[in-house]
């Protein structure tokens, strides 16, 4: 079970590249739209920014599988094993809890928008549900990644030993 949600974190982070590119993509479209009329993207700059966040959401699971978020550890390194790991856990359940959230909201407004025909205001008209996907469905693997993350730490193990890939985690 663990190799396969390394695989859809994996898979999100990937996916989160591809929409960097695209975002890349849009702001030339708006610039040479504005150079050259005739290939005038209208929406480019709404684009740019629907896949700005995509990326950003879809990156968050994988970069905390592979340690790669800031952890402000100053207090918690200097605990006692045991209390070290039983704050580690606390945090994790607190963070469980708060991305477990940000995910049902996410969801819940990806199926608001769709239901009310939300569309955004600019020159795109696109139908707002569609780029909250990306934010849907990342907080709800940022979500799995912390639930994944609280079950190492239930059953003993660091976080250090487990990582993205088989790849040493980064934690520190």
């Amino acid at each position: 079970m663990r190799k396969l949600l390394n695989s859809l974190f994996s898979m999100a982070g990937y996916l989160s590249g591809l929409f960097m590119i695209g975002t890349l993509l849009a702001v030339l479209a708006s610039i040479f739209g504005r150079l050259i009329p005739a290939l005038d993207l209208p929406g480019a700059d709404a684009y740019a920014g629907y896949c700005t966040a995509t990326a950003a959401f879809l990156a968050l699971a994988p970069t905390l599988r592979r340690g790669e978020h800031i952890r402000v550890t100053l207090i918690i390194n200097q605990l006692p094993a045991a209390a070290h790991r039983y704050l580690d856990i606390f945090c994790h359940l607190v963070a469980v809890v708060l991305a477990g959230a940000l995910a049902w909201f996410s969801i819940r407004l990806v199926l608001q928008s769709r239901e009310f025909f939300d569309i955004s205001t600019g020159l795109d008209a696109t139908p707002l549900w569609i780029p909250q996907i990306g934010m849907a469905v990342g907080t709800s693997l940022f979500a799995l990644a912390f639930v994944m993350d609280l079950v190492l730490l239930l059953t003993g193990r660091t976080l250090r030993e487990e990582a993205l890939d088989g790849e040493p985690a980064h934690i520190e």
